[in-house]
């Protein structure tokens, strides 16, 4: 089985050098790995850092389209495309990957699900002290759960969850219909399955809900939510968050596709990127 990254990124040259740092010590183990970089739109301080990666791993590819404002579905349907993996893993550039989380997310795939991954939200201070001193994440990746409880008393973090292996059961099937708990910034599925479903519906431009769409619409074709907790977490740098003028209008449209079963195919998907 081959697997594809795909990094959805955007001006932030600091954290893209961190977990690409993270992601190349898995790859070193792994021949049959590849990273597509679904970059929306970054200046050259980010070709910088993915050129300095290139050079040492082949199998790391960049997409790139013109910044014209937030465009996540479109970009991720671009490196989607371009990738060649039976497996997707999407990450985004916010999101730092422990050094088991491509073997792990692999070791979670099933036919007929894809799987939710979690994070683990990091303070502004903290933040701000992972991208200053990147070898602190050399550190962070071998705490123990005495470390967590004391990140957490802290308030450096907002759970503790990483330190906490619970082997697979019943329980990771549990809410295997509710779309609401999902995050796009960290999940896995078949490519099979994302092209049934024709990938990303990119009429949600703007901020906000173009993930939950494409849940609900896997959802509706079949494929059932396997929960990743416990194996598959992903350190959440703090940001400001981002423009969300479409939100409530992204909102509407999703609500909308909610109890439609029938609607399963993106109106304006991947399968515009793909060679006829």
């Amino acid at each position: 089985m081959k697997t594809s990254i795909i990094l959805a990124t955007y001006n932030w040259d600091k954290a893209l050098d961190i977990i690409l740092y993270n992601l190349s010590k898995q790859l070193k183990k792994k021949s049959d790995i590849e990273i597509i970089i679904a970059d929306d739109g970054s200046n050259s301080a980010t070709d910088e850092i993915i050129k300095k990666y290139q050079m040492k791993f082949e199998c790391i590819k960049h997409v790139w389209h013109e910044d014209i404002g937030f465009r996540k579905a479109s970009i991720l349907n671009k490196a989607a495309a371009l990738s060649t993996g039976d497996y997707l893993i999407f990450l985004d550039g916010d999101c730092i990957p422990f050094t088991d989380y491509i073997s792990e997310h692999i070791d979670l795939a099933e036919n007929k699900y894809f799987v939710a991954g979690n994070r683990v939200l990091l303070s502004r201070k903290f933040t701000q002290e992972v991208l200053n001193q990147p070898q602190i994440i050399n550190n962070v990746v071998k705490w123990r759960l005495f470390h967590w409880l004391f990140a957490k008393f802290k308030k450096n973090v907002n759970k503790i969850s990483p330190r906490l292996k619970i082997k697979n059961g019943k329980w990771r099937y549990w809410r295997s219909q509710n779309w609401k708990y999902p995050k796009g910034c960290n999940f896995a599925l078949w490519r099979s399955d994302f092209m049934a479903v024709n990938g990303f519906d990119e009429e949600f431009s703007g901020w906000g809900h173009e993930d939950a769409d494409l849940f609900i619409r896997l959802l509706h074709s079949g494929v059932k939510i396997k929960d990743g907790r416990f194996s598959v977490p992903v350190l959440h740098l703090w940001h400001k968050e981002s423009e969300r003028s479409r939100e409530k209008s992204n909102k509407d449209k999703l609500l909308q596709r909610v109890d439609d079963v029938s609607f399963i195919q993106a109106q304006s998907g991947i399968s515009q990127y793909l060679s006829k």
